[in-house]
């Protein structure tokens, strides 16, 4: 089938007009690795192909324009033909995080049924390998499921988009309450996309090349890698998430081999590589070509991503690659960038003036903080308190923004997004403080905790944790919670400990963790939980879900490492199955 071609000239301002002409430019598209890391190569011209026939397809059902349709696909050529498929079609795609643990098929079904509900999806695109595992989910929310195989056979259908109409639905990954179904218009997933392909090194994406083990579901995957090469057609190297888990050195191995230029994750995923890569499988790989390693979508661990510009520089990895960003799926993605081709900047502040009065006051022997740079061109940041009044520097409050990739609003939910957008701007329902123009994040406003009086953000403690040896960097969680029959609140740190401790044991890290959060914090840990890795939720981005991990803790739905009963510090609580210990420390 001849491909039709964009008038040459003709303004791109919706991602069907984008597809369009990146199918016109040869030696462009996405390739697909598998585990064994054999590429299979897929060009724009053909996924444009196969999504024309899969909106035949879907407007042969009558589907109405603007429905919402659910997309159920891992890593693969399928996803993108459902994906601009239902673009196409004049539809709005929902991608939705396909099941992973078997051992929790349970609480996937009723997340995903929720989910299904919340953006009123009536028909779900699903790949045939999960059809079965997702069936109970697509009878709760009524919802019928559909193999791409299973569409009516029918001509190519391309209908006219505009750039007010949605793009795409994403899910918040939301770390305290239900995510939400974040809408996004044409025209701000294309102002978000161009800004970030503006925003390379040498303002010419042409020469830049990505590679990405994401998920498709989230925005850092789909609007951070995908979109981007769409737009300025490049090419893409992609890695099923479950493959980078397991093997993260596939990840440096296809950045490596195909000169990848552009590749993001969360700091979780340095922090996996410092862990889990060993010397031997990077035999040849040459990291030199990557240039803008972003880090974002979760808090940021100074010491973790020192640790691996220092790691990894032996094999190619520059120190100036390494970019801390901060954004947000109601922004659609990026809002702030570090300077590309510069050292990321930390600030050491003083715990005191922070924890008290909300003050950044530097300070060599404070608390270390990673600088998430400036605001993006076209977007702007301001510090409020919770009166509504813009704070000076320095001054930690409430992070707002505004700019012109800000969701429409939460899908079906007037109230929720008049609450969190008034007048045209955006509360994060992030903290952090501007220093020389420049934002830090200090944490989220509902994960708070309150001890004696005092708040205090939960990533200052495990900041402290993430440090300590045996401990999984990226891997702890502390929450705050008040026991029924008592009048004051207990503070719990999980803690994932690392799969080959070198050893240092779970008592040992139980003992470390509690004196380094006294001595650093001054806080009193009521319970440390050590646990085995992989433990603690996260959600389908990876961020951790510390309400989540409090409540399978409680019900006792926590699977914990060994038993262990260190001396002295610690006294094991027998009460109970699960590995708690209540300290005991002379402060």
């Amino acid at each position: 089938m001849k491909v039709p071609k964009k008038v040459p000239g003709s303004q791109i301002n919706t991602l069907t007009d984008s597809l369009a002409r990146a199918a016109t430019v040869q030696n462009t598209g996405l390739r697909f690795l598998d585990r064994r890391e054999r590429p299979t190569w897929l060009e724009w011209a053909e996924v444009y192909e196969r999504a024309l026939i899969v909106a035949g397809g879907l407007k042969a059902r009558d589907l109405r324009r603007g429905a919402a349709v659910g997309l159920l696909y891992p890593t693969g050529e399928e996803f993108f033909s459902a994906f601009f498929g239902t673009l196409l079609a004049g539809a709005v795609p929902v991608p939705l995080y396909p099941p992973v643990r078997l051992g929790r098929i349970g609480g996937y079904q009723d997340r995903t049924a929720r989910m299904l509900l919340a953006a009123r999806i009536e028909l779900t695109l699903v790949d045939r390998r999960v059809r079965d595992l997702v069936a109970v989910a697509l009878e709760k929310a009524s919802c019928q499921g559909l193999t791409l195989s299973e569409l009516p056979k029918n001509g190519p259908v391309c209908e006219k988009i505009d750039g007010e109409d949605l793009a795409l639905v994403q899910f918040s990954s939301g770390t305290t309450v239900e995510p939400k179904p974040v809408a996004l218009s044409h025209r701000a997933v294309m102002a978000q996309i161009q800004a970030l392909n503006d925003f390379w090194p040498d303002g010419d994406t042409h020469h830049h090349t990505g590679a990405s083990w994401l998920p498709l579901y989230h925005d850092m995957g789909l609007i951070g890698c995908v979109l981007p090469v769409l737009e300025r057609p490049s090419e893409l190297t992609l890695i099923p998430p479950e493959v980078f888990v397991a093997r993260p050195a596939h990840w440096l191995r296809a950045i490596s081999q195909y000169e990848a230029t552009v590749s993001p994750a969360p700091n979780f995923a340095y922090g996996l590589c410092l862990e889990r890569i060993r010397d031997e499988e990077l035999a040849g790989v040459d990291l030199s070509s990557w240039r803008v390693a972003l880090n974002g979508a979760e808090s940021i661990a100074p010491a973790v991503a020192r640790a691996f510009c220092k790691r990894f520089a032996r094999w190619g990895f520059r120190r100036e690659a390494m970019t801390p960003v901060y954004g947000l799926s109601e922004a659609a993605l990026a809002v702030t960038f570090s300077p590309i081709a510069e050292p990321f900047e930390t600030k050491k502040v003083a715990r005191e003036p922070l924890r008290k009065k909300g003050e950044a006051v530097l300070d060599e022997d404070g608390m270390e903080l990673i600088s998430v740079g400036k605001p993006m061109p076209g977007f702007a940041v301001e510090i409020r308190n919770p009166e509504g009044d813009r704070l000076p520097e320095a001054r930690v409050g409430s992070i707002w923004v505004k700019g012109p990739s800000l969701m429409k609003g939460y899908l079906y939910q007037p109230e929720a997004t008049s609450e969190v957008m008034p007048n045209g701007r955006l509360d994060t329902g992030d903290l952090g403080f501007m220093l020389e123009g420049k934002l830090f994040v200090t944490g989220r406003a509902k994960d708070v905790l309150i001890v004696r009086g005092q708040n205090h953000a939960p990533e200052e403690i495990e900041s402290v944790v993430n440090a300590l040896p045996g401990v999984r960097a990226g891997c702890c969680a502390v929450v705050g919670y008040l026991p029924e029959g008592e009048a004051e609140e207990r503070v719990v740190l999980f803690v994932e400990r690392e799969s080959r401790t070198n050893g240092t044991g779970s008592a040992g890290i139980a003992a470390m963790s509690a004196k380094e959060v006294l001595a650093l914090t001054g806080i009193s840990l009521d319970r440390v939980e050590v646990l085995k890795p992989g433990a603690i939720p996260r959600t389908s981005s990876g961020k951790i879900r510390r309400a989540e991990t409090l409540h399978r803790f409680l019900s006792g739905d926590l699977r914990t490492s060994n038993p262990f009963t260190p001396r002295r510090m610690i006294r094991a609580d027998r009460g109970s199955a699960k590995e708690s210990y209540r300290l005991k420390l002379d402060s």
